[in-house]
């Protein structure tokens, strides 16, 4: 008895073990969080397969290091989530860089350069600035940077999941504006031909993004020599030509 004791816990030590061992990270793949529903940053293409402008960008940046990508898609408003509990290594989804994400996160030289738009109903005349946003709803995902311009111009926040579900709830009238990204909005236009909504003004301000790890990960500076590398061979200029007919790197 004690012998068959002693060898059913002899095996369950090894099979935890071996169970350990299967669980660890590859050092050659480098696990990137994206949402997959943000064109034409980061979408699934008629393949069914990810694609868009941040996906060619860290593919590139792992090809720079020698590396291979898993991509695991994640809502926006849980993709630090995932980052924090290491579900994924580094976020490439449009980051904007503010002081508060500075100071919790590792955050990569920025790779693109936008400025920020309010959109609305086209024949909503009413909210051409930030200040007409005052005790207004916009459609916004709650933890973006494009949520806090709206709150802090007083605007009560409707959260969403993304941009699209955001312009859905603006066209049925549930929402008053969406504050976004001005590269989203000009491909959401050309894409669909969508006339009932339109740009009514600006934010006022120009916005930087950039890939995004745990605080103190040295991958974060492999990154950076990737994108300098990138951006020294024209590289960045050359996926934002394919996506957007400009650089947007700049």
């Amino acid at each position: 008895m004690r012998r068959k004791l002693f060898a059913a816990a002899m095996l369950a030590i090894v099979t935890a073990t071996a169970l350990s061992a299967c669980g660890s990270d590859d050092p050659n793949v480098i696990k990137v969080g994206t949402e997959g529903t943000y064109s034409p940053f980061s979408y699934q293409g008629s393949d069914g397969k990810l694609t868009g402008y941040d996906i060619d960008v860290i593919e590139a940046v792992a090809e720079k290091l020698g590396k291979k990508i898993e991509f695991v898609q994640t809502p926006w408003d849980a993709i630090f989530a995932g980052l924090e509990s290491k579900r994924f290594d580094l976020i490439a989804n449009q980051v904007t860089i503010n002081d508060e994400r500075k100071v919790k996160y590792a955050l990569s030289q920025p790779y693109t350069v936008s400025e920020g738009v309010i959109v609305t109903r086209t024949d909503n005349n009413a909210i051409t600035t930030l200040a007409d946003l005052n005790g207004k709803t916009c459609a916004e995902a709650v933890t973006t940077t494009w949520a806090k311009v709206a709150t802090d111009a007083g605007a009560k926040v409707e959260g969403v999941e993304g941009f699209v579900q955001a312009i859905q709830l603006l066209k049925n009238g549930r929402v008053d504006a969406v504050v976004n990204d001005t590269l989203a909005v000009a491909e959401y236009t050309k894409k669909t031909g969508d006339t009932s909504v339109k740009v009514s003004g600006k934010v006022g301000k120009s916005s930087l993004q950039a890939l995004a790890a745990r605080k103190g990960d040295p991958l974060i500076d492999d990154a950076n020599k990737a994108l300098d590398q990138l951006r020294a061979e024209g590289k960045l200029a050359q996926i934002s030509e394919k996506y957007f007919g400009t650089d947007v790197s700049k």
